[in-house]
Formats: structure tokens, C-alpha cells, sequence
């Protein structure tokens, strides 16, 4: 089973092997060693469909079993999924809630009886956290985004729903929780009464002991000030990933985005005083049809103003169905490439001088992988709440446990630390 692009789509491969192993069958490393290959598509970029296309010809090259497809690429592309070698079967979207019950043949009242523990699925890299899907679908209408065409409108999980999925992911050992959706800030803006998703994050802090809860992407304009005093809880992890796109607004109005550079800015400043040491990452979209030389520059300096922890730049690419696909002026590729690597270096700066400031402290870390074992140990590979990767060496396999770590080295796009003390199970 694999996938390509969000969280979103790592929550859904994660429920299906856990439909799989509750029909009795097991989940393998390799295409090689399996009857049947599950991948889940994107779409969210040209490069990520390719991916897509990518990841099911490599299975098709290693398994001698079927392919079953889904995700928003095979969703928008159905007959391309379907021309590509040994796919069996293409799931829309839609259909995504019955795909184990299908290939199997099956009732999804199976699935209902006694729900198994999760487990992470099996690889050398095996994640120590669990993705729960709460949401799904928007009702945005950003004019680059395909993705609300391949997922449809917003529709909420309710929370009963959450908790248990909390509760099998707690129960198969998991020590951190990622809450994903398409739109995650609009969870409960489609229930009656609506709720926001400040309710369910109080209601899952009280109700579970998970030690660490973090969210995936939020927009900005779902999110208030008083939304950030959720943080006087510790359990929730000092982690926010805010998509800005675009520092310049008139270039956000292009994209129908429904925040400015100033009400963003607002939001940040509020965030960094209410939460100790935030890391704010962000999406930018660069070479975007109309960007003027001055849009550009105008949002370089609002980056660089915003010093954010990290972040994803991407070039602009037309996707098939978006209102962006017929806006005038496009962005030369030779610009846009430019753009990208001007707009990266700003990025990685502010990243570096996030992690910097971290040199010499403490901080909390839960162990995710490791690489390799040498002469002085286990290379170690974790996550602090924050989401500052750390490495470290031990002589114990510390796969999710928590340790106390000192950092004392900037490597890169992580920080090298030492062992202080390892918490117990």
C-alpha cells in the first residue's frame, strides 16, 4: 500500500490496511511480496500526478498481483488510471469508504464488529504517529486548486468517530495523533448546530490521553486569537502550518484567497504570543498567471518579514478544470524558475535561523525511525513537538519512545542532539 501527497491521503491508506487485517489479510513491505497493491493518488501539482502514474508503474514492475487505484488523480482521471499496466480497479473518491469491502467482496458491517489496534505500516521507516482523517472535501473556491474538484464539498467527521479512531490508534501504541482534512479549519461548519474545530480538539484533550496531539494545514481565515489558548494545554504540539500562497494581495484576490498580508501577518503575531517557541510553516505559490515583476518582489519582503520555520514553494502549474487556467498574462517558466529558487532561499534562511535558536536547550523527542546500526549505535530519527527533526545515536533501538534531548547542532534541515534520559514506555 503507498501513496502520494497529504496527510489526508496517509490517514486514508492507513484505514484501508486496517479494514485488510480485519478481514484476515496481511500488509507486506513490497508490491513484491503482495496479491494486491493499493496506491492512493494526488493531483495537487502537475509533479504530483506524475508521481502518481509513477508509483503504480513501479508496482506493476514488482508485483505480480492486481492494482487497485484512488485518490484525486485517478478521481479527475479515471481513464488514465485505468490504461496504466495491471490496474484492476479505479475507486473515485467517492467510492473510497467501500474499497476494501469491494475487492474483498464483503459487507462493511465486517469492519464494525471488533476494530483491531492500528499498526504502522510496515517498511524500514515505519512513523510513529497516526493520521486521523476528521474532515473531508471544501467549499473553497481558490482559483489553482484542484483538489475541491476531485474531493467535493466539505463534510465533517462527527466526534464519536474521531475518538474511536484516536482510541485503535492509542491501542496499537501510538503516541502522536495528526487530526488531516482537505479543510480541516472548516471541521463542524457543516453540522447543525455548527461547531468549530476548536470543540473537537477540547473534547479529544479530554477525553484521550494521547501525548501528543498535532494538526495538520489550517487556513488562516478559520482561525481567531482565542483559538490559540487551546495551547495552555502541553499535549498540543507547537506546530502550524498556515498555506499563505502568495505575499502580495493582489495576486491572493487572483486566487480568490479569503485572507490579505496584513490580516495573515495579524494572525502570526498573534499565534508567536499566545504559543512559546511556534514554528509557523507555510505553502507559497510563485510565477501565479499576472504575477507583475513588482507582485513578486512584493511578496519576497513579505516572506522574509514573516521569518517563518519552514515552508514548501512551489511553481505555479495550470491544472486541468481551474478558474487560474483562464486568467491572462501567464509567468514565463524561465521566471517562474527564477521565482522559485529566490523565494526558497529566503525560506531556508528563516528555517535555519528557527532551528539556530535552539542550540544549547532541551526539548522532548519521539524517536519515528532508524537508518542503520554502527560501531557507536542506532542512527535515530525523531520529531520534537515543534517538528524540528533530530537525530541522534543510542545504543538502544528507542522506536517510539520519548527522550529528553539536547540539540547542539544545526545539520542541515535538522538538528543533531544528545541523549539526556529516555522516558519509560
Amino acid at each position: 500500500m503507498d501513496s502520494v501527497g497529504c496527510r489526508l491521503n496517509q490517514s486514508e491508506i492507513e484505514k484501508f490496511a486496517l479494514e485488510f487485517r480485519a478481514a484476515g489479510h496481511t500488509i507486506v513491505a513490497s508490491p513484491s511480496e503482495a496479491d494486491l497493491v493499493v496506491v492512493n493518488t494526488c493531483a495537487v501539482t502537475a509533479e504530483a500526478a506524475s508521481d502518481s502514474r509513477q508509483k503504480i508503474r513501479q508496482a506493476a514492475r514488482y508485483t505480480s498481483g492486481k492494482i487497485a487505484v484512488t485518490g484525486c488523480w485517478a478521481t479527475l482521471d479515471r481513464v488514465g488510471a485505468m490504461s496504466l499496466p495491471k490496474v484492476d480497479r479505479v475507486f473515485l473518491n467517492d467510492q473510497k469508504d467501500t474499497l476494501v469491502s469491494t475487492v474483498l467482496g464483503i459487507p462493511t458491517e465486517v469492519f464494525d464488529i471488533e476494530p483491531l489496534a492500528r499498526e504502522p505500516l510496515p517498511g524500514l521507516h515505519a512513523r510513529t504517529r497516526a493520521f486521523i482523517k476528521v474532515q473531508d472535501g471544501c467549499d473553497n473556491h481558490c482559483t489553482f486548486c484542484v483538489t475541491r474538484l476531485a474531493r467535493g464539498k466539505g463534510r465533517s467527521r462527527n466526534i464519536a468517530e474521531v475518538l474511536s479512531d484516536i482510541r485503535i490508534a492509542q491501542a496499537g501504541g501510538a503516541k502522536e495523533v495528526v487530526l488531516t482534512g482537505v479543510h480541516l479549519g472548516s471541521w463542524g461548519q457543516d453540522f447543525t448546530p455548527k461547531m468549530h474545530l476548536r470543540d473537537l480538539i477540547k473534547v479529544i484533550l479530554q477525553e484521550s490521553d494521547i501525548p501528543r496531539l498535532r494538526l495538520s494545514s489550517l487556513e488562516p481565515w478559520n482561525l481567531d486569537e482565542g483559538f490559540f489558548a487551546l495551547w495552555e494545554d502541553s499535549r498540543l504540539c507547537r506546530h502550524l502550518h498556515l498555506p499563505l500562497q502568495s505575499g502580495c494581495a493582489t495576486t491572493l484576490r487572483r486566487m480568490a484567497r479569503k485572507t490579505s498580508p496584513q490580516q495573515f501577518e495579524t494572525l502570526v503575531n498573534q499565534a508567536r504570543r499566545w504559543i512559546s517557541d511556534v514554528a509557523i510553516t507555510t505553502d507559497i505559490i510563485v510565477g501565479f498567471p499576472g504575477e507583475t515583476e513588482e507582485e513578486f518582489e512584493e511578496s519576497l519582503r513579505f516572506v522574509e518579514r514573516m521569518r517563518f520555520a519552514g515552508g514548501h514553494v512551489f511553481t505555479y502549474s495550470d491544472r486541468p478544470g481551474t478558474a487560474a487556467t483562464r486568467l491572462p498574462n501567464p509567468v514565463p517558466p524561465e521566471i517562474r524558475k527564477l521565482r522559485n529558487a529566490r523565494i526558497r532561499e529566503v525560506v531556508q534562511e528563516s528555517a535555519q535561523n528557527y532551528l539556530k535558536q535552539f542550540l544549547g536547550k532541551e526539548v522532548l523527542v519521539l524517536w519515528e525511525s532508524t537508518d542503520s546500526l554502527g560501531p557507536l549505535g542506532w542512527n535515530l530519527h525523531g520529531l520534537t513537538d515543534h517538528y524540528i527533526k533530530v537525530v541522534s545515536l543510542s545504543r538502544e533501538k528507542l522506536w517510539n519512545r520519548f527522550s529528553r534531548v539536547k540539540l547542539v547542532e544545526v545539520e542541515g534541515d535538522r538538528i543533531r542532539g544528545e541523549i539526556l534520559e529516555t522516558l519509560s514506555e
